[in-house]
This record gives structure tokens, sequence and C-alpha cells, in this order.
């Protein structure tokens, strides 16, 4: 018998359509529109680190000091994770397009606010928006883009996308520096503008960079596999057609490969989904994959976060680099973060899932613990730089896969919300109490505490990379559907098989 949340019964080859096509126009959009997105989380969370020595200087025009910066990253920790949580919600129940646009709303109304800031207290509330804004794209954004994406090329796709994050972390310590300039530096010099002015048109800038996108994702449709779960297969089916008589045109009709019986997959419609039937999925059917999830964005963000918001401060406070020249330093690190997806983002679709996830915590584990001995033992800067640079080498990619693993392994209707819920319980446990450590290690002087800090952010991330190997699932080159059979998808009771 129907319930009130069915609608109805169909068959339908959406999902084998969506993963035969080949490499087009259309997937350079997806990859435009939506991947851009990371640039301005990269833009926000480093330009902090950037100009976080600036604001704690006096006639900064606001009074702030380095352990506050570190309770400002934390807060729009705790805005991002909230934000995913709501947002991601709304992303499964009202269709992944209208939230991709909602959520870029609210970080470009913050991101202004943040500009305006005169006090600690407003500084940490438009965070806390900026955060929940960019917590929110994240459930909408990754999910759009993995229903999207060919599985052929999923994973290093998915990498480079998450990746990209990177340049805007270079954006944000050097704001344009793929136009060759350093504008950061130039925001940061006293003689072109005073103290109190220069950091507030950082954050302005990210602001402009974000209506940009907003013209490009105009032009990125709705998930057909999102649609066709909902009711609106007619749309899915529209969409689909447009796509390959865009290809057909480009390559010719024997650039799509023929579709059959096997590839149909029969769907029992529905309007909603109880968020108590996406808890249930988790944890009673995917108990392991929920642990390896936790596990994946705890290492990933204790890390991240903790090293991010407080890089500026560590650099000035104990290797003595002045606030204007933080930004170069940054640059360097960014960039190192970006080419490691970049570089190795292939091999987790030809080498595999596992050993490229357990490689890239466990490897950038050990880096982390060669920098703690340097931060002990040596003053040289650069040779501080170049070992974390090596270090979030590795741990860049590593994160980015943390978020293509739980985009996969989970059915269709819960993969907006699972990609939240993860986020955000890892994310709280790791990313606020890394940021609130590193701050408050960095604020008393004492090397031995920050290098402390150092040797818990590599266990963490090697914990993580165990849990890789033994919980780890074989996701390369595999439908999704194949991976984690949709909850709509007939009506089969037996267990899941969490091996693979």
């Amino acid at each position: 018998m129907m319930t009130k949340r069915e609608l109805g019964t169909i068959t339908t080859q959406v999902p084998a359509r969506l993963d035969r096509l080949p490499w087009s126009r259309f997937h350079w959009r997806v990859v435009i529109g939506l991947g851009a997105v990371w640039i301005l989380d990269g833009l926000e969370v480093t330009i902090v680190g950037s100009v976080a020595a600036r604001l704690t200087e006096d006639g900064s025009g606001i009074d702030i000091g380095a352990a506050q910066i570190g309770i400002a990253a934390a807060v729009y920790i705790l805005g991002a994770c909230l934000g995913a949580l709501v947002f991601g919600q709304l992303t499964d129940r009202f269709g992944r397009k209208k939230l991709f646009i909602l959520t870029l709303g609210v970080y470009v109304l913050a991101t202004v606010a943040t500009a305006f800031s005169f006090s600690p207290w407003y500084f940490y509330l438009a965070r806390f928006v900026t955060g929940a804004g960019v917590g929110g794209e994240y459930a909408a954004i990754n999910s759009a883009i993995d229903e999207l994406i060919p599985a052929r090329v999923r994973g290093r796709v998915d990498l480079i996308i998450n990746g990209s994050y990177w340049l805007g972390a270079a954006l944000g310590s050097a704001l344009a520096i793929v136009l060759g300039s350093a504008l950061a530096i130039v925001l940061l010099n006293e003689n072109i503008f005073a103290k109190d002015i220069g950091w507030r048109w950082a954050f302005g800038i990210g602001a402009v960079l974000g209506l940009l996108i907003f013209v490009v994702r105009r032009h990125v449709p709705e998930s057909p596999r999102w649609l066709f779960i909902h009711g609106r297969e007619d749309e899915a089916e529209s969409i689909i057609d447009s796509i390959e008589r865009e290809v057909e045109e480009a390559f010719g009709a024997e650039a799509l490969e023929a579709v059959d019986e096997s590839d149909e997959l029969t769907i029992h419609q529905r309007h909603t989904i109880p968020f108590s039937e996406i808890a249930k999925v988790a944890f009673t059917q995917y108990p392991k994959r929920a642990v390896l999830c936790l596990a994946l964005f705890v290492g990933q963000a204790f890390l991240y976060n903790g090293i991010t918001f407080n890089l500026g401060t560590l650099m000035s406070t104990y290797f003595d680099v002045a606030s204007n020249i933080v930004p170069v330093f940054l640059v360097f690190w960014a960039i190192s973060n970006f080419l490691g997806p970049v570089t190795l983002g292939r091999l987790f679709d030809t080498v595999g899932r596992k050993p490229m996830i357990s490689l890239s915590y466990i490897g950038s584990a050990a880096v982390a613990v060669a920098l703690a001995f340097i931060l002990l033992g040596s003053d040289n800067e650069w040779l501080f730089l170049i070992v974390l640079m090596v270090c979030f080498f590795l741990a860049s990619s590593g994160a980015s896969a943390a978020y293509l693993t739980v985009s996969e392994i989970f059915p269709m209707e819960t993969r907006a919300l699972a990609i939240a819920f993860f986020y955000a319980i890892g994310t709280g446990l790791g990313g606020i109490i890394g940021p609130l450590m590193f701050g408050r290690f960095i604020e008393s002087g004492d090397t031995g505490l920050v290098a402390t800090g150092f040797f818990i952010s590599a266990a963490v991330m090697a914990l993580a990379g165990v849990a890789e190997i033994f919980l780890g699932v074989k996701a390369e080159q595999e439908n999704l559907e194949d991976i984690a059979e949709p909850l709509t998808a007939g009506d089969d009771d037996s267990d899941p098989d969490e091996s693979r």
C-alpha cells in the first residue's frame, strides 16, 4: 500500500545515461559553477590567517587578540556545522539547485558584514553566519557534483574540485595570485591603506567573487537523480535529453554508449524521507561506513582548521615574520595544498580509494611529527614552510577524499544530509577544538605547547588513516547506485555489503 510520502513507482535509466556521457562542456559548467565555491571557502578561511596578525595590532579598528582569533575560527566552524545540518536537510528535501543558490547568497551577505566589524562580538557573529553559508554549500555542492559527474572520473574530479579550496587560500593570502599580483600584501601595506581599512577590503573582495559565481551557477541544472526520486521524472529526462543533444552535436551520436534493460533502476518515488530513516540507514544498515566517515572528518578537521586559522599568528610569533609578509608564506603553502589533489587525484580512480586515502592520512601524520621537531629545534621559517608544504600536499588529498567518501557510500536520498551530518559532527569535534587549542598554545609563547599541538594532530590523522585501511570502501569507477542502493529502489531487505 502506498504511503502519503510515496508518489508512484517508475523504472529509469537516468543514472546509466549520466554515467555513460563523455566529458563535455556540460561537465565543465558543473565544475566551474559549483566547484568555484571552494575558492570562496578557501578565501574565507585563509584570509583570516593572512590578516590575523594585523587584526591583533593597535589601531586595527577592532580590539582582538590571538586567542580571540582562535575563538573566531571556532565560531566560524560552529556556524558551518549547524549550517550544514540545516541546509543539508533542506537540500535533500527541496533540491540541490535551490539550496546552492540560497547558501551562496548567505555567504555573500555575511562576508560583506564581516568587513564592517568593529568589536570581537560582532566579528564572531559575522563569522558564524558566513560559516553557516559555507557549511550549507558543502552539502548542496558535493551531492550535486557527484550526481552529475560520470563514475569513471568521479574520484579525480571530486578531489580536484574540493582541492580548488586552496586556490581560494592563495587568493586569501595574495588575493588574485592568478593575475600575478599580490593584493593582500598591498592591502596590508600601511603606506597605501590605514591599519583599520586594508583588512576590510580583503573581505569585500570575497563578496565580489561570490556575486560572480552567481552568474555562472545559473546555468547548472538540478540533479536528474534528485528529480526522478521526487516525482519529477519528466524534468529529469528533459535535462538528460538536452545534455545528450549537446554531446551529439560536439562529438557525434557514436560518442554515446548504448544502454539496455540491465541499466534500468526501479524507484518508489517519494515527496520526503524523514530524518529518522536517514539516521537509521547510516547507523543501522551501514555502521562501519558511519565510523569511517567520522574518523576521516575528525582527522582532517583537527589538523586543517587548527593550522589554517592560526598559521599567520604562528609565523609572526615564533618566526618573527612581519604581518604584511605573512601572506607570502601562505601563498606557497596554499599552492602546495592545491597541487596535492591535482597531482594525486587520478590515482584515487586507478590505484583505488583505500590505498590512496590511507596513504594521504598516515603520510601527512608522519610529516606533522617532523614539523613538531623542526619547531622545537630550528628558527628557520623557510625550512618550516617547506616541510609544512609537504605535509599538506598529502593532507589536502585526504581531506578532499573525506567529502568524496561520504558522498559516495550512502544512498542517494540521504546524500546531502549524510555529507552535512558527518561534516558537522566530525568538524564539530575536530574543527572547533583544533583552532581553540592552537590559538591558546600560540598565545602562550611556549614552543613546546605548539609542538604538542602538532603531535596531537598527527595522532588524530594517523587514526583516520588506519580506519580507512580496515573500513574503507572500494568505490572507484563504480555506479553510485551500486555502491549504495537507493532507499526507494525495490524492497530488498538483505543486509548491505560493507566489505567492498
